[in-house]
């Protein structure tokens, strides 16, 4: 056995040497000539760059070569230490020997060029000058009374600072719009909104001085539809002559906290897309006053889109202070990854309490509320400091602009030039004529006044954003000096407005919602695709049902209410409930119409014959595998009803790679068989499918297999009745409880576990309690066993005064452990491709399952929890994972599911402040492995103890926590929570390595997460229609996308016409940054690395590309040398967008 193993490897080893060396020899014997045409006289030139290409050409190979023969080695290694260990590696419940479903060792090892390793060691922004992670250090969060500025302190000026440069002021009047919050997105439209565009037109038009500054274009899409051709060329022409600007321009402006990038971008893209279609603008800068806490992975997008400038105002009070004392109040922020700084944004912080006007004009709110000319005595708002506004005439006009100037001189002494920015406005402002007239008004009085008086040194105006922006630029440029602002890196959570008010509880408010805009989120990335791929397949044919479909209306709306959902109110959950309700019809309303999309598409796609596709309705014909009843429900599994006539099963890979992945789908009958296209039988694993915790259904059963799915490909099988299946059943024990009626299922009940319950798969082992929970990992690469615990725990709330509410986590000191009177019924299953423990306690179902698979899915723990804390009173539930993992006080969330932020969990701060968002993972590390949790959903994380990652799963309290929301939360729903756990062995010299501000998961993190958040979509023909004849598989590439590339949509772009598409998609692609200090053997990655380079032509199999045309992130930009490529390069880290056109 031994010999004959070595001799195969052995063997294996010489045939690819020669393979190699042929493919070099003949290499040399066919020279590629340049793309493109030659120009006469260049001709050495295209031979050097040709020689030059051969070279790199070459290195390349060789470091494939390299990673070859190491790979020939790991497997020697591996075969003799399997030899050695003779049968011990049998033993548990599942060997190799049991027929674990293998792949070849061609796909198990995977193929890292050492070049793309490079980036991950070299990276971490150590140019910035400012580090938030330092920052936290420095600061000693003591928050003495500042006097006026409560939280700052007294600045003071000289009364000639200004004689040789005056001071330049821009007031910028801006209303904040909620799309949804305390009404609902119409209700507010209706009652508010409308009337301040109706009123700007008028108003902007009697003063060409007047500006205003508009954000949320949810809003201004809506008012567009109502209005008439003259009111429309009206603001075409207030915007033309910059008195109108638009601001940042995205639907809405987003929560940073919880919104992943896929939503960011794609609700900047709705709303750029729609400027550019119905006005002709293109934003230049960000404009963000309310988000509760900022992340740079917006600056980053900015960036990409086009923008230089941006603002922020929801920053810790603490850091305000920090940043108002070194003048760092302005800065270039650049992203912790960023070895150059092609990241910069120059982003500017308001150094106050608020965005409203008494903490705009200058740190004393008593005296800038009285410059909010709304607030007239005889209004229905006054000022809470006691003092109200005066309105302007003769009389009072210099002792208020002198009032009014020393709060603007104050301000500007925090700040490193001369230009001073005043924003003037709140929520909802601006709805009524009578506000335009006494703010616009008795400002302009105050202006003229100021800029008529040169003892004053002041020139005072109203302006728009980037009017303030413009002039600092020209300032900076007259000052001569590039440096004048520092580089920042890091992020701005967790944010805190006053004491020890952490807005850590958002990060997980409302989690049902939060884990259903995840799962619209893949829904509407999967029909983006199927729909583009699918109307060039219906243009192709002719197919005028595809082509006169209200498909791509429907899209648009589903990237509407999705983007809707982003916005820091709703996706947040800090609205009332009946607007929470709006949101979640929104999204389920959507989610209904992309399955069709989905359906009708794969229909296309994969029919013989394209033409018959008129004669079927994907409605009557396909139905996805998920229905769900309402938007608070939880989605249930279809039953798929058998018969001797074989029906179709179509599955669809998301991904951009090759997948082997589990496909469970429910049917009527235990004697199932499932085929290939082909007519192959496949083996099927069988479970049992519970009605309740002991009770199984004899209606329905749930069927296994393995797919081995092409890139954003669709696969076929079949579905029939027969006798003569034999699918392997699923064995059960349950433990402390009984099932009466075991049907086909072998079912043993035990009163309580005499000894530890273990799964194992040929990666990892798992060792649980009695009760259920896991306690122990084996990883059988290195044979280690880590102590990793699941528990759960109750936080409750402070009993003073300020409780924890939908926005505050304030809790009464650490989690209390869940406690249970009587031992929990278990439920063991063990099946041939997955087995999993299940343990029901009262408030959570909590499921861990192992696949039996060599791929991806086989080296990490999946979690599923089903939560219910209806019954409960102030109370959070949380799950924490704890471990031996020495990360001492370290720890790692990532940002928007683009970047990993490094935290530090601090002593010298409060348990709530401490709670970081996690959008797709956290994870702990020492010098020998890391411990990943990935996440399905955003929900709020912490590691408060060494080696632990805590998430808190659900929140209810019964008060409001005095943010403006006027309720508590207590609207909770039965929420699915799902996770998976990877534990990796890492490899690391240098622990000081450890503190640099920048980190990243490996590639193996990276595709499980993707898995996690891209789960295979299966569609079923509802009743067999012996006519129909589907191809065996639909597959668009040629091969896998290179590991690192992630196709992050491809968007089909607006035609000029109203509700049309045109025939260009926007193709959106991320090069995600990895760490290679992780055992890459046997990974099952079926892709390999390619120093970010793919070659067009080598891209799509049935489809050619026409054209391929860079363009900034959200399509507003070309860059000027925009033309055709035929080769994409993308650095690691970035996000790049492209017009294609596919034939």
């Amino acid at each position: 056995m031994k010999l004959s193993r070595q001799f195969t490897v052995f063997g294996s080893a010489i045939f690819c040497v020669v393979i190699f060396s042929l493919y070099l020899m003949l290499d040399r014997g066919h020279l590629d000539y340049p793309k493109g045409q030659r120009r006469e006289g260049s001709f050495p030139q295209g031979q050097l760059s040709m020689l030059q290409e051969k070279i790199d050409h070459l290195e390349r190979l060789l470091a494939e070569n390299n990673e070859i023969i190491s790979n020939i080695r790991d497997s020697v290694i591996n075969l003799s230490e399997s030899v050695e260990d003779g049968p011990k590696g049998s033993q548990g419940n599942f060997s190799q020997g049991a027929g674990s479903p293998l792949l070849t060792s061609k796909q198990l090892s995977l193929t890292v060029d050492p070049e793309d390793c490079l980036f991950a060691s070299q990276t971490g922004s150590q140019n910035s000058d400012v580090q938030m992670l330092d920052v936290y250090s420095l600061i000693p969060f003591d928050n003495p009374d500042g006097g006026v500025w409560k939280q700052g302190f007294d600045i003071t000026y000289n009364i000639n600072d200004w004689d040789t440069k005056p001071l330049q002021v821009f007031v910028v009047p801006h209303s904040h719009n909620d799309p949804g919050w305390l009404k609902t997105f119409d209700d507010y439209f209706r009652e508010l909104t409308q009337y301040i565009f109706n009123n700007m037109v008028i108003k902007l038009k009697e003063d060409s001085r007047r500006k205003f500054i508009w954000s949320e274009i949810s809003y201004l899409s809506k008012w567009w539809d109502t209005i008439d051709v003259q009111k429309k060329d009206a603001v075409k022409s207030l915007l033309e002559n910059g008195q109108f600007e638009i601001v940042t321009g995205g639907w809405v402006m987003p929560d940073e906290a919880a919104a992943h990038y896929f939503a960011l971008i794609d609700q900047l893209i709705e709303g750029h897309q729609w400027l550019e279609k119905n006005l002709g603008v293109k934003p230049r800068s960000g404009w963000a006053i309310d988000p509760f806490g900022h992340s740079p992975t917006m600056a980053y997008l900015l960036k990409r889109a086009g923008f230089s400038h941006m603002l922020i105002q929801r920053v810790h009070y603490a850091v305000k202070k920090h940043f108002s004392m070194h003048k760092s109040l302005e800065f270039s922020w650049r992203q912790n990854w960023d070895l150059g700084s092609v990241t910069d944004i120059f982003c500017h912080m308001m150094p106050f309490y608020s965005y409203d006007i008494p903490h705009t004009c200058g740190p004393d709110p008593k005296i800038c509320c009285q410059f909010d000319f709304k607030r007239l005595p005889g209004g229905r708002i006054g000022c809470p400091w006691g003092v109200p506004p005066e309105t302007i005439y003769p009389g009072n006009v210099q002792s208020r602009a002198e009032m009014l100037l020393d709060q603007y001189r104050k301000k500007s002494k925090l700040f490193r030039t001369t230009v001073l920015l005043a924003p003037l406005g709140d929520d909802f402002r601006y709805t009524e004529r009578t506000e335009w007239d006494h703010q616009f008004k008795n400002y302009q009085l105050l202006f003229d006044y100021m800029n008529s008086r040169p003892q004053y040194n002041v020139k005072i105006q109203f302006g728009t954003l980037s009017d303030y922006f413009d002039a600092l630029d020209k300032e900076v440029g007259r000052m001569n000096s590039p440096s004048l602002f520092p580089v920042l890196s890091g992020d701005f959570f967790t944010y805190a407005d006053r004491d020890d008010h952490y807005w850590s509880g958002y990060f997980t408010s409302r989690p049902f919602y939060k884990r259903m805009d995840r799962i619209l989120e893949s829904h509407l990335r999967a029909a983006e695709i199927l729909y583009y791929f699918a109307l060039k397949q219906a243009q192709k044919y002719r197919i005028s049902a595809f082509l006169s479909s209200s498909y791509f209306t429907e899209l648009t709306e589903a990237r509407r209410n999705l983007g809707l959902f982003q916005h820091h109110d709703a996706i947040t959950g800090t609205a009332k409930d009946w607007v929470v309700v709006d949101y979640g019809t929104r999204l389920f309303h959507s989610l209904m119409n992309l399955r069709t999309i989905i359906g009708s598409s794969t229909l296309l796609l994969i029919l013989k014959d394209k033409h018959s596709f008129e004669s079927y309705s994907f409605d009557t014909l396909l139905e996805m595998d998920l229905k769900q009843k309402s938007q608070s429900s939880l989605p249930q599994k279809n039953i798929i009803k058998l018969s001797a006539e074989p029906r179709y099963l179509v599955v669809f890979n998301p991904l951009e790679q090759e997948r082997n992945s589990m496909v469970s789908v429910c049917v009527s009958s235990p004697t199932v068989q499932v085929s290939s296209a082909a007519g192959k039988p496949v083996q099927v694993q069988m479970s049992a499918v519970w009605e309740t915790a002991s009770t199984i259904s004899h209606t329905a059963y749930e069927i296994s297999f393995l797919a081995q799915m092409p890139p954003l490909g669709l696969k076929v099988y079949t579905l029939l009745e027969s006798t003569s299946s034999n699918p392997h059943l699923a064995e059960y024990t349950l433990y402390n409880g009984n099932v009466e009626d075991k049907g086909i299922f072998n079912i043993k009940s035990m009163k309580n576990a005499e000894e530890d319950i273990t799964l194992e798969n040929s990666f990892i082992k798992l060792r649980f309690g009695q009760s259920g929970l896991m306690e122990e990992m084996l990883n059988k690469e290195d044979g280690r066993r880590h102590d990793v615990k699941v528990q759960f725990s109750w936080y409750g709330t402070t009993s003073k005064k300020d409780k924890s509410g939908a926005y505050l986590f304030l809790p009464d000191g650490k989690a209390k452990p869940y406690v249970y009177t009587t031992q929990p019924l278990v439920r063991v299953q063990r099946g041939r491709f997955y087995s999993e423990v299940t343990c029901f306690l009262e408030h959570v179902s909590h499921s861990v399952r192992l696949y039996n698979i060599q791929g991806i899915e086989g080296q990490s723990v999946e979690v599923s929890n089903i939560v219910d804390i209806r019954k409960e009173h102030n109370r959070e539930i949380a799950m924490r994972i704890s471990s031996s993992i020495n990360s001492q006080n370290r720890f790692y969330t990532d940002l928007n599911g683009y970047q990993i932020q490094p935290r530090m969990t601090m002593s010298k701060l409060p348990l709530q402040a401490n709670v970081y968002p996690m959008t797709t993972m956290a994870y702990v590390q020492d010098a020998g492995h890391r411990l990943t949790l990935l996440s399905a959903q955003s929900l709020g994380v912490s590691s408060l103890e060494s080696g632990q990652i805590e998430v808190i799963m659900d929140r209810r309290l019964m008060q409001d926590d005095n943010r403006g929301l006027e309720q508590g939360v207590h609207d909770n729903k039965i929420t699915a929570n799902l996770f998976r756990i990877l534990l990796e062995k890492r490899t690391v010299m240098n622990m000081e390595e450890e503190k640099k501000p920048v980190s990243y998961p490996s590639l193996l993190s990276h595709i499980t997460s993707s898995f996690l958040n891209h789960p295979v979509f299966t569609m079923t023909e509802k009743v067999p229609v012996p006519t129909l004849q589907l191809l065996g598989e639909f597959s668009p590439l040629l091969s896998s996308f290179p590991c690192d590339i992630h196709l992050l949509n491809l968007r089909t772009i607006q035609s000029k016409v109203d509700g049309k598409h045109s025939d260009e998609a926007a193709l959106i692609l991320h090069r995600k940054g990895f760490d290679c200090r992780f055992s890459s053997r046997n990974t099952g990655l079926l892709c390999s690395t390619t120093q970010g380079k793919i070659v067009i032509q080598k891209l799509f199999n049935t489809f050619t590309v026409a054209s391929l045309i860079p363009s900034s992130l959200s399509l507003m930009h070309s860059p000027p040398d925009a033309r055709n490529v035929s080769e994409l390069n993308l650095s690691p880290m970035e996000i790049s967008t492209f017009r294609i056109q596919l034939r």
